[in-house]
């Protein structure tokens, strides 16, 4: 098993036998490591950490430290990261509290650029892109395929849908439904993520459909549940428009407009 000689590694750590630790790490005595999975230089696991197979984390990065949060008192809690991740340089992901799920989750294939804070209880999805310096504040949620901007903030408990797209520098105090582009502070929408959609296999006239249901909530003047029932009845012909409609039945804070 390939552990440099400076680093230091808990007996107690569970890591599979191909596991590459680098100079400089710790390791702490609750952590799991899959196969594959490789840690550069000067890289900190901390509290209860379980890494799957197969990702890469830069010299830093500091994973499973514990919450920013004064109600925080020592309870077990963790953090739990999927498989083929690029989690880069100076990455902060603290672990989750009782007060929420307890842990903080990363899924499978996402590439977290340097400098990207995650907080307590964040539920990040797969395939998603968060670029350079993009902060996300505690209870955040964020669906597959998003991608964040550099230097995007997430205010705590706001819901990201899945294939929206923020602009660099952007503020994000409301929820971001699924499929939308956002920009500026506070965030403004800006149309649907049609190149992204293309990129992801679909079709003219599911992208059409998208469209049709983004000028219903951001163009019509309808109230929001009117939007919704015009999401409902475009969907009945194209299903990709269900995520949408069921994203705006579960916003909580609000969606940004």
């Amino acid at each position: 098993m390939p552990i440099h000689a400076t680093a230091i590694v808990d007996p107690a750590a569970q890591l599979a036998p191909d596991v590459s630790i680098g100079p400089y790490c710790i390791v702490g005595p609750h952590v799991r490591i899959d196969a594959g999975t490789e840690l550069a230089a000067h890289v900190i696991l901390e509290g209860r950490v379980h890494l799957g197979r197969r990702n890469r984390v830069a010299s830093f990065a500091c994973i499973g430290g514990a919450p920013q949060d004064k109600k925080y008192a020592g309870e077990e809690t963790s953090v739990e990261i999927g498989d083929d991740n690029t989690i880069r340089e100076y990455v902060t992901i603290n672990r989750g509290t009782v007060q929420d799920a307890a842990v903080t989750r990363i899924g499978h294939r996402n590439w977290i650029m340097a400098y990207v804070h995650f907080a307590h209880d964040c539920q990040i999805g797969n395939d998603t892109i968060f670029a350079n310096a993009c902060q996300v504040a505690g209870h955040v949620h964020v669906g597959d395929w998003a991608i964040l901007g550099a230097t995007t903030l997430v205010h705590q408990f706001v819901r990201i849908g899945a294939h929206s797209f923020t602009a660099m520098g952007t503020f994000l105090q409301q929820d971001l439904p699924c499929y939308v582009t956002a920009a500026g502070n506070p965030a403004q929408p800006y149309g649907i993520n049609s190149e992204g959609l293309r990129r992801r296999g679909f079709s003219t006239d599911a992208i059409a459909a998208i469209k049709r249901a983004y000028k219903a909530i951001y163009r019509s003047g309808q109230r929001l549940e009117e939007a919704r029932q015009q999401c409902l009845e475009i969907q009945q012909q194209h299903p990709e428009v269900a995520a949408l409609s069921e994203f705006l039945s579960r916003a909580t804070r609000g969606i940004i407009r």
